[in-house]
């Protein structure tokens, strides 16, 4: 079995912003699989699905990002997933947007989601898809980051959407290496 998280922040005001692209790229994979309804649970907005033999559980926690770790704990634990099984979809301010690359482990970066789920996992050995969302060096992090992409950038993002659900796709059926080897050098 295998756990899957999107990243972002819950509420209204946070749609289609920056920081909450691996909600935008969880609810495109759901909804062109055709998986059905996400639902609540335990702070988290989760879809259990068999793919390609695989059982998958889809997860969007329902803290605040910065928060995420416990949450991403509670669901490892209730459907007993290692480590070696979670993926977590995030924002990268340091890859253009339109890019992706997947990563085995490694440092979180600066991105407070991912340093929560290294605390409450006590490991940074967690694979990961980070989503690029450029940086702007003459805006504040924070309020870039929470922005809204515009119209161009929304359309570069749907195609990284259509590329993510190839990868997700992938990922259910080869291991992880064959599969950054496949897809990391497409993506300069």
């Amino acid at each position: 079995m295998k756990l899957i998280v999107g990243l972002g922040n819950p509420g209204k005001e946070y749609e289609n912003t920056r920081h909450n692209v691996g909600f935008s790229m969880m609810d495109y994979y759901v909804s062109s699989k055709n998986l059905g309804q996400f639902r609540q649970k335990d702070q988290g907005l989760f879809l259990k699905s068999k793919l390609f033999g695989e059982d998958v559980v889809f997860l969007k926690p329902q803290s605040y990002m910065n928060l995420s770790g416990e949450i991403v704990r509670r669901y490892l634990d209730f459907y007993k997933i290692s480590t070696h099984d979670l993926l977590v979809i995030s924002d990268d301010l340091d890859l253009n947007i339109g890019n992706f690359r997947l990563r085995p482990s490694g440092s979180s970066g600066g991105h407070n989601g991912l340093k929560n789920i290294e605390l409450h996992l006590g490991t940074n050995q967690y694979k990961r898809l980070k989503i690029g969302i450029s940086n702007r060096k003459d805006m504040d992090t924070k309020n870039y980051v929470l922005g809204k992409f515009s119209k161009e950038e929304v359309e570069q993002i749907n195609q990284v959407a259509i590329k993510v659900e190839e990868v997700l796709d992938e990922y259910l059926k080869k291991d992880f290496s064959t599969l950054m080897s496949q897809y990391n050098h497409k993506n300069r």
